[in-house]
């Protein structure tokens, strides 16, 4: 990205970004229902809407905010390697596990499935699907950056799975109540469900302890298979575009991808402390955060509004029954 445009024509778009996790940040602190990175991506489409600033955003900044969107993406999927360890995910038990992959292969096939059904343009079924079934936004720009995907793509399917996901935090806990789980349940179903990190935290976190301990465990299992599923995204499109002389073939494992799986097992190791664990997760945090207001920003609502964006609307519900439904069903399956 920085080959594109020179490098001081990024800094007014970074600052922007760094502006608005700032603002995400403090946003967070009045209101801790609400995660950073969910705040961080409102705070970016409305910096592309509002009159005052959509100008800016739109010019000067548009090339930062670029740089943000992709090339922080990456650093930040990279840096989410260190929030796993080995020892953790086998933790969970064979059971488990096998849910775990059951709900997502279930959850991407079928989301992807719909989505041609519903005639959706370019990767959005693609991106959809991804961002359901592994980690909300963060997968979407990984699987956006394997799939070369259009901007507008990317950004549609980032502001979908953001609002979804930002729904399971009020909706998942009044269904906690209704359908008398326990908190070691609901977790695991928080977990297998929701789709961003933060949002997991915000939805368990609602039952005690015990459910957001195994929420975390299980939605950093499903984290783990973000690389097998950009790994085949990128063989599947090599094949594809591989047919066409024109086409620009995707590495089959893309280096970032190789940087996230060095990660866990960096933190397998056990050689960093706790200290470095929390200084790196600040800033895979803060790095995600100015991300996703780089992707915030580059959506458009009129797009949302326009008949494709009420197909993606269906989809984004629909997948969302599918998700909740098939994870409810492996919980109480791996339970007892």
């Amino acid at each position: 990205m920085f080959r594109e445009w020179p490098r001081h024509r990024a800094v007014p778009g970074l600052a922007l970004a760094a502006a608005g996790v700032l603002l995400a940040t403090a946003l967070h602190g009045a209101l801790p229902a609400v995660p950073t990175l969910t705040i961080a991506v409102v705070l970016g489409v409305a910096a592309g809407q509002l009159p005052g600033i959509r100008v800016f955003v739109r010019t000067s900044a548009k090339a930062g905010l670029a740089v943000a969107a992709k090339r922080l993406m990456r650093v930040g999927v990279v840096l989410l390697g260190l929030q796993l360890s080995l020892a953790d995910v086998a933790g969970l038990g064979l059971p488990t596990l096998g849910m775990v992959v059951c709900v997502v292969l279930a959850t991407f096939c079928g989301t992807y499935w719909l989505g041609r059904r519903l005639d959706l343009p370019g990767d959005v079924p693609l991106l959809v699907a991804a961002g359901y079934a592994i980690c909300g936004a963060s997968a979407i720009g990984a699987v956006g950056q394997v799939a070369r995907s259009e901007e507008d793509d990317v950004a549609g399917a980032v502001a979908l799975v953001t609002l979804c996901g930002t729904l399971a935090i009020a909706v998942l806990p009044v269904l906690h109540t209704v359908l008398g789980m326990d908190p070691v349940r609901f977790g695991r179903w928080a977990g297998a469900s929701v789709h961003d990190v933060g949002q997991v935290v915000a939805t368990a976190q609602t039952a005690g302890p015990l459910a957001l301990r195994d929420a975390v465990l299980v939605k950093l299992m499903r984290v783990v298979l973000l690389a097998p599923l950009t790994a085949g995204t990128a063989v599947a499109l090599r094949r594809s575009r591989g047919a066409d002389a024109g086409g620009e073939r995707p590495a089959a494992l893309p280096l970032f991808v190789v940087g996230f799986l060095a990660m866990i097992l960096l933190r397998s190791t056990g050689l960093l402390g706790t200290a470095v664990l929390e200084h790196t997760a600040a800033v895979q945090h803060f790095v995600l955060a100015s991300a996703l207001f780089g992707l915030g920003a580059a959506v458009n609502l009129s797009t949302l509004a326009s008949k494709s964006g009420r197909r993606m609307l269906v989809l984004g519900a629909a997948s969302w029954v599918v998700v909740a439904g098939v994870s409810y069903a492996g919980v109480l399956l791996t339970t007892g």
